[in-house]
């Protein structure tokens, strides 16, 4: 299978590599990065993502794609849309997602990259509306969120069923983006 591209100006999705492990096993085990996003990961637990990512891939043709920058082509973090999981609001839905290095932060990439997605989406899913979930308190995920234009639906917040129930990431919220056709 060709690899996936998806290009901005600045930066690149593609599909994983096996060589994308160790780089993206640093992200995440940066505490700065998983704040707002659960413990620490093993480099297996990165191991294992990548692999899920890959399949999906291969699957339904989308996933969260790993993001780099061109210049200079480096892995930074991921970007792209899966099928939302079981018991949260966006279950089976389009689901947008991110994850950047820390030193990445305040650059403006994950809206660049995020805007793209959602072109894309649009392109190929042109019925369906474009869902985001966060923990409560990822302030930084909501304002992007909220840069793409999409609503908050507080009707829609939950525990979500991953994460420890004595965790202050349990509360989650919901977003959407609606595409409206002329």
């Amino acid at each position: 299978m060709a690899e996936f591209r998806l290009e901005t100006d600045r930066l690149v999705m593609r599909s994983w590599r096996d060589d994308d492990v160790d780089i993206f096993h640093a992200i995440n085990s940066d505490p700065r990065v998983r704040k707002t996003l659960g413990p620490i990961m093993t480099r297996q637990q990165v191991i294992d993502l990548i692999a899920w990512m890959q399949d999906l891939q291969s699957t339904h043709g989308h996933c969260f794609w790993a993001l780099e920058t061109k210049e200079p082509q480096e892995l930074i973090g991921w970007c792209g849309l899966i099928r939302g999981g079981e018991n949260t609001p966006a279950f089976e839905k389009l689901e947008i997602g991110w994850r950047m290095a820390f030193a990445q932060w305040g650059k403006g990439y994950i809206t660049e990259a995020a805007e793209k997605c959602c072109s894309w989406a649009a392109e190929h899913f042109p019925d369906e509306k474009i869902w985001a979930i966060t923990s409560e308190n990822n302030h930084r995920s909501r304002a992007v969120m909220e840069r793409l234009q999409m609503k908050y639906k507080p009707a829609l917040d939950f525990d979500h069923p991953n994460v420890d129930p004595k965790s202050d990431l349990l509360r989650h919220v919901t977003y959407v983006r609606e595409y409206h056709h002329v």
